[in-house]
């Protein structure tokens, strides 16, 4: 067989990066080892008998961009949540409502007794806010360089606070009561196992994806399921003419930089003149015959997704649990207790306390319910913990597994006025409808290396860092000049983005001009 160009896993970045193609007029093929295309952003009924779609692995979007949506024709949308967040706090609590500032100010009055964490919120959002205009649109443009994005940027101060010092350092500055910073410095620990001081700024630069999406740092839910995203690529991929090879796995790849040749699992072997890799950069490594990267990934998060009878009461009374959980509800997520649980994890133990963030979709997406189960009340509940590190699962992982989920959700239940377990649906077996993912799960399910969300640590947007000029103007090329990296660990990859799969399909069609 011979394709012009053959994308090497058909998940949401190899989507994007074939439909681009074959609507440039290319021959493409997309091999995926699983017997479906999706990778981690898929939909599924998870619990046997009850029809609720899950977003079993990824879950929200915000690094998707507008462009990516109309280039390619998707039918796909999003719909913002009102609620931003949601922390318990003893029998309180502190609700961050997106549409009404002054019941959110109350609420800040309430949990620190002044104005002023309100106040430096408002303006440490609102530097995050400015940095994210200036720097989304450059994602899907050619790699600037960090001088241009610092110009770009225009504000030495948000540059020194999130590209140059420990987040930490900028966090303590701006907020005095714990509650508040451990809410600001969660978004720089998801899939991401690190500290405030961390001084590889690794923490910097999750907390930067995070808040740059669309450039407001929205993070909003896939209207039915993530899997409504994948689904829609593959027809605008099949639409334009890409074929598919699923159930087949690349197990090796040959170039000599004009020409390639990449073996399958089922001995055939195919020959390409491009060949896009929407898998780890460890895994390329692997593909090409080379030395792996080290350290190797390590995925640090447990996944949680569960279906409720109705959604639990809380110790807070004062507000309504169909706005505590329809942003993102913390848990055991102060600031000083997320450094004692990632020293904890560390250190080879399960934190006492693990850290959590909880999502009901189905209160902003109905549809992805059946009627039947929304109508008895049903709804979805999403869990991700933080500083669950693969180490910690590797010796016993089925034991490991429940033990971090039961301290997990020990968390929980503490801010609940009764037990979660009371509320969880029950499958058409009766068995309690949870499932947790570990990252020896994620690595063997939908090949994360070491469960790792984003493939490798995330990168700067900017050229010219911890990477070999091989990645070229659009940060996705390798060392050979008709092989390139298309997934996450690309830079500028990490998340439901699309934006490796389309700097990619730039990279390939540029060098043909």
């Amino acid at each position: 067989m011979a394709y012009e160009v053959v994308v090497v896993g058909g998940g949401h970045n190899g989507l994007v990066a074939a439909a681009y193609l074959a609507r440039a007029g290319r021959k493409v093929l997309v091999v995926e080892r699983l017997d479906a295309v999706g990778g981690a952003a898929v939909s599924t009924r998870a619990f046997s008998g009850l029809d609720a779609r899950l977003s079993r692995y990824s879950y929200l979007v915000s690094l998707l961009p507008r462009k990516i949506v109309d280039d390619l024709g998707l039918s796909f949308a999003v719909r913002r949540r009102r609620i931003s967040s949601y922390t318990p706090q003893g029998d309180g609590g502190l609700l961050v409502d997106a549409q009404d500032p002054a019941r959110t100010r109350a609420g800040f009055a309430r949990l620190t007794g002044s104005d002023r964490e309100y106040e430096a919120w408002e303006r440490f959002y609102a530097m995050t806010h400015h940095v994210a205009q200036a720097v989304f649109p450059t994602l899907t443009q050619p790699l600037p360089t960090r001088a241009e994005l610092e110009r770009r940027v225009a504000d030495p101060a948000a540059w020194s606070a999130l590209f140059e010092r420990p987040l930490g350092e900028t966090v303590e500055a701006a907020f005095a009561d714990d509650t508040v910073r451990g809410i600001v410095l969660t978004d720089a620990l998801i899939g991401t196992f690190t500290h405030a001081h961390d001084p590889s700024l690794r923490q910097n630069r999750c907390f930067l994806y995070h808040v740059i999406g669309g450039g407001t740092g929205d993070w909003d839910v896939p209207l039915g399921g993530m899997g409504a995203f994948t689904d829609a690529l593959a027809d605008a991929a099949r639409a334009a003419g890409v074929d598919f090879a699923t159930g087949t796995e690349v197990t090796g790849i040959e170039s000599d930089g004009v020409r390639a040749e990449l073996t399958l699992s089922d001995g055939r072997t195919v020959a390409a003149r491009d060949v896009l890799v929407n898998a780890s950069p460890y895994a390329l490594a692997g593909l090409l015959g080379e030395p792996r990267p080290e350290p190797a990934p390590e995925g640090a998060q447990l996944k949680v997704n569960m279906l409720l009878r109705r959604l639990p009461r809380l110790r807070d009374a004062s507000v309504d649990p169909r706005e505590a959980f329809a942003g993102t509800f913390h848990i055991a997520e102060g600031y000083a207790g997320l450094q004692t649980a990632y020293e904890q994890a560390a250190a080879g133990r399960v934190p006492d306390a693990p850290p959590s963030e909880i999502y009901c979709h189905s209160l902003t997406d109905p549809s992805i319910l059946s009627p039947d189960l929304a109508g008895q009340g049903m709804h979805t509940l999403t869990l991700f913990g933080l500083h669950a590190p693969a180490r910690l699962f590797a010796a016993d992982p089925a034991g490991a597994k429940e033990a971090v989920l039961r301290a997990t959700l020990a968390q929980l239940d503490a801010v609940l006025a009764e037990p979660l377990e009371n509320c969880l649906a029950l499958d058409a077996a009766g068995r309690p409808c949870i499932e947790a993912k570990s990252p020896l799960d994620l690595e063997r399910e939908v090949g994360l290396p070491g469960g790792h969300i984003f493939h490798r640590d995330l990168s700067w947007p900017y050229a010219g860092q911890d990477v070999t000029d091989a990645t070229g103007r659009w940060g996705v090329g390798t060392s050979y000049a008709n092989v390139y990296l298309c997934g996450a660990g690309a830079i500028r990859g990490g998340g439901v983005s699309g934006v490796p799969g389309h700097n990619a399909a730039m990279a390939v069609l540029e060098k043909a001009r």
